[in-house]
């Protein structure tokens, strides 16, 4: 009998490991039909489907490690991260899925609602916030939109040596910013983000949006992770990117 172990488990989903097999628990059935139809359309590796019964989604594991850990230095290679910006430039330049994607004046009003909240709770201090909100708007701003994966963390991206073995977690993929991407994949490594380009390429990339969609990431996500368990203010976390921003010029 296989060993059962919980990868995350907060009262939206779960995710359990038994032997090479992940088991995904999620309420709402959409995700899984978003994360079905994603993964069909990606042009880059992504999980084989052992089976799909909602409300479970079965996914089998794929090779490798992921590229690292919030709050940890990464232990991928230079070579890893630019391989993973290919693959993400692969992404981005696949055709659009055929479902919308989050409209920027919903974004505009989480970020207002969530900077009030971290204004009102106190739990950061006031100027961090403010300064964060303003370096923020750089990324509501109108743009061209790509297939993006829209949840692109570092422990969503599976590297087997130098090469990209997998691309997990498919839920929040739809027509979006490729900044976001891009920001979501270095939130806390943004020493990495030279590494990525070199794959993925410099010409069409805007390095403000990216500080901003890094803002603006740590801001809407803080009150989220605390409800749930986390701890954004851990070290290299979200609270300590918000921090950083406040040494830009």
């Amino acid at each position: 009998m296989d060993e059962v172990e919980v990868v995350v488990a907060h009262r939206q989903r779960a995710t359990l490991r038994v032997g090479d097999a992940f088991l995904k628990v999620d309420g709402d059935p959409a995700h899984a039909d978003v994360e079905l139809r994603a993964m069909a359309m990606a042009p880059i590796p992504t999980p084989q489907i052992l089976w799909h019964e909602p409300p479970v989604l079965a996914i089998a594991a794929v090779p490798g490690a992921a590229l690292g850990v919030l709050g940890e230095p990464s232990p991928a290679s230079r070579q890893a991260w630019a391989a993973a910006g290919a693959a993400l430039r692969r992404l981005h330049e696949a055709p659009l899925p055929p479902w919308p994607g989050r409209r920027l004046e919903d974004v505009a009003e989480q970020l207002d609602r969530e900077c009030a909240w971290l204004l009102d709770t106190g739990v950061l201090p006031a100027e961090v916030v403010r300064r964060n909100r303003e370096i923020a708007e750089a990324a509501l701003r109108p743009r061209e939109s790509v297939f993006i994966h829209g949840d692109l963390q570092l422990t969503h991206v599976f590297v087997d040596g130098d090469e990209v073995s997998g691309v997990i977690d498919w839920s929040e993929a739809a027509p979006g910013d490729a900044m976001f991407d891009l920001a979501i994949l270095t939130l806390g490594h943004e020493e990495r983000l030279d590494d990525l380009l070199a794959g993925y390429g410099t010409g069409d990339v805007d390095r403000e949006v990216i500080r901003a969609w890094w803002s603006l990431r740590s801001l809407t996500a803080s009150r989220w992770l605390i409800e749930h368990g986390f701890d954004p203010d851990a070290p290299g976390c979200e609270f300590d990117v918000l921090r950083a921003r406040m040494q830009d010029p």
